[in-house]
């Protein structure tokens, strides 16, 4: 009788007015009365109350995909093995609540959209079918993420969250080009009603709906794979579709037994992920759908993050938090920002690890990685408050810079590292969220020397000299004009063709064709909208390699994100076999470097026209990444500080303008003879051009 009290609990509550968190609190995760199920999930999803909506449903089926969507409803109800009579029944209210579901939303149908597999077992609770339509409606709109689509938002996302608890069952699927939305996307889409028994899905929606947490799905996901993760790295030497297809299987074997293991797993990786997992991608994925330049923007970031990104509000909060509870998430703050910047200003609890030694001094940066696991363990076993499993890294917030420091957190993804995230923003982000109270918050920090105070600062010198005396718009802009069209006069007529030895001329000067030293050209990456870079026409594109800091390349335009180039098909060929090609003019070994930091083992090739990239594969082969023209390349930069670094910059001459379209960035061991042998070729090219 004690044990069933609960149920009795729960039927008084369900007499009064009761909701999800008093459910949760009588039920506390137990599998739901039969008789009970269908009043608790309408109180769970908030839809007792709701009005009749299919009452204005005038029954006139003629939608254009009508007799698809029949067909569909007939074909998944016949696979139910129901009596004729139930099945005439359900095929009817299937085919009526999405069709008025498509009307009342202004929504197409399309086939394996999830929303039939996401209908079944709601009809299992025998409800009408005004009911069974407002239950379908509310967890399309709770539950399922927007953007459930091929390549979707979602699948970045969850491709992240995988990242963070297992990089090595990450990486092996990214090897494979296995992305997420090839096997998971009827997860998501329906729940897993469309892969798993019916028992089954009614014992996990129990416990779904009670946690009222539309983030579940992900960590059900992430806990499928991670249980079948020793399997799945097992078949390394299998197709890619065998693997999609085991993939996408793998929900099929849960049995009834398995959901309350199942979904408490599921808890407890959610517990263990930051909660900004949640609070950044809350709105992306579960907010009122619009595609606007904002949210389309917000979702390119999520698309290209390199990892889990944390948010300072979660960093500051759970460094301060005193007693954790157990196995949370407890922050190890790695500060990868240059030394003088580090010590302008720094939180008390960071570690710091100089980003410029990884190419600097590879030696001594191995030593301050292996300190920074030590003090990481140290701290840990001190319960101290700024230990923890968790390595957030830190960046300036500054993107000439920060390009480094993703070096850093790439290097350890790849050593397979878990729990790897980013501060959103960097120390500009903790410095502003400070504000006033920054000198009690921050260690060492020193005004004059801090670059983000010196940055307010110069803002609001600017702005208080533009309030006291500010030319017309006009004005400003005619000046401005004025000056460029000064410097376009000077070198009218010219012929630029400038190349300068990479380990000469450190200032950035370059000796033109007559023998006059000419000043650094200020170096411009122009995005499709600007028309910066004033350049004469009929005159080939300056080639030059300067020592100059580089500029941050605008990620619009488009850094290649291994996407081919048209016409460009990303054969795989055999090293051996390919070098052997008659065409070959030299061959560099190289590490690939994106600007996510990630680092690539591949081959720089020399031909007569082109710089081909290979990426290896393993085994001998690789991949032909992509074939630049070598008369499309108009600027080559090394680092100051880095000098075996190289930048390959592509563009072409755009009316008076110089449109840089692409970049390409190599670590190149032997850098000097590498560029100076490119530079040779495109000097042939463009004479034979001429």
């Amino acid at each position: 009788m004690e044990e069933n009290m609960w149920i009795i609990e729960l039927e008084s509550a369900l007499l009064d007015d009761c909701n999800v968190n008093d459910i949760y609190g009588i039920c506390q995760g137990k599998a739901l009365p039969e008789a009970l199920r269908p009043d608790v999930w309408q109180v769970c999803l908030d839809v007792r109350h709701k009005s009749d909506q299919m009452s204005l449903f005038n029954e006139i089926y003629d939608l254009p995909f009508q007799s698809q969507l029949r067909e569909d409803c007939q074909r998944h109800v016949d696979r139910m093995g129901n009596d004729e009579e139930d099945k005439v029944s359900v095929v009817s209210d299937l085919e009526s609540i999405i069709t008025f579901y498509c009307k009342n939303r202004n929504l197409q149908y399309e086939p394996e959209n999830g929303w039939i597999e996401l209908l079944l077992p709601l009809f299992a609770l025998k409800l009408n079918r005004s009911d069974t339509f407002n239950l379908f409606e509310s967890i399309r709109d709770t539950y399922i993420p927007k953007g459930c689509r091929p390549k979707g938002n979602v699948f970045h996302v969850f491709r992240l969250l995988l990242l963070y608890h297992d990089p090595e069952l990450c990486t092996l699927l990214d090897t494979k080009k296995i992305t997420p939305d090839l096997y998971s996307l009827t997860w998501f889409q329906s729940l897993f009603a469309s892969c798993s028994s019916l028992s089954v899905i009614i014992a996990m929606w129990d416990l779904y709906f009670q946690n009222a947490d539309p983030f579940m799905v992900f960590f059900l996901a992430l806990i499928i794979l991670i249980n079948g993760r020793e399997q799945i790295l097992q078949m390394r030497s299998s197709s890619k579709e065998e693997i999609i297809k085991f993939l996408a299987l793998m929900p099929c074997a849960l049995e009834f037994d398995d959901v309350p293991d199942f979904c408490s797993l599921a808890q407890y990786y959610a517990l263990k992920t930051p909660t900004s997992f949640k609070t950044d991608y809350l709105k992306a994925l579960y907010g009122k759908q619009n595609d606007t330049p904002r949210s389309q923007e917000e979702a390119n970031k999520v698309s290209q993050a390199l990892c889990l990104p944390v948010s300072v509000y979660e960093l500051v909060e759970n460094s301060a938090t005193e007693f954790p509870v157990p196995d949370a998430v407890r922050f190890f703050l790695v500060d990868c920002r240059p030394a003088e910047q580090y010590n302008a200003g720094h939180l008390s609890t960071a570690f710091h690890l100089d980003c410029n030694l990884m190419l600097q001094e590879p030696v001594a940066f191995a030593t301050a990685v292996q300190g920074l696991l030590t003090a990481q363990r140290q701290a840990i076993e001190a319960n101290s408050n700024a230990g923890g499993e968790h390595l957030c890294f830190m960046g300036s917030g500054r993107v000439e810079e920060d390009q480094y420091t993703h070096m850093v957190v790439a290097s350890f993804l790849q050593k397979n590292t878990h729990y790897v995230s980013l501060l959103t923003g960097g120390y500009a982000s903790i410095h502003d969220y400070f504000g006033d109270h920054m000198a009690d918050c921050l260690e060492d920090h020193n005004v004059r020397k801090c670059l983000v105070c010196q940055q307010h600062n110069v803002q609001q010198t600017k702005s208080a000299t533009l309030k006291a005396s500010t030319p017309s718009s006009t004005d400003l802009f005619s000046k401005f004009s004025a000056a460029m069209k000064s410097k376009s006069a000077e070198v009218k007529g010219k012929l630029l063709d400038i190349i300068v030895n990479p380990s000469a001329n450190p200032s950035g000067s370059a000796g033109g064709s007559n023998g006059v030293q000419s000043a650094p050209a200020q170096e411009r990456h122009v995005s499709a909208k600007e028309r910066n870079g004033k350049r004469y026409r009929n005159v080939a594109p300056v080639f030059s390699i300067d020592d100059e800091n580089e500029d941050a390349f605008d990620g619009a335009t488009g850094e290649r994100d291994d996407q081919p180039l048209a016409g460009d098909g990303k054969e795989i060929v055999s090293l051996n076999q390919y070098f052997k090609t008659a065409d070959i003019i030299n061959a560099f070994k190289c590490q690939e470097v994106h600007m996510s930091g990630y680092m690539y083992d591949s081959h720089l090739i020399i031909t007569p026209g082109q710089l081909v990239v290979l990426r290896e594969l393993g085994r001998g082969q690789a991949q032909i990444m992509v074939r630049r023209p070598l008369a499309s390349i108009v600027k080559i930069t090394a680092k100051k500080r880095h000098r075996d670094l190289i930048t390959f910059k592509y563009g072409f001459p755009d009316g008076d303008g110089l449109l840089i379209t692409d970049m390409d960035r190599f670590l190149i061991p032997n850098a000097a003879e590498a560029t100076a042998l490119v530079s040779k070729h495109i000097v042939q090219v463009l004479d034979n051009a001429k």
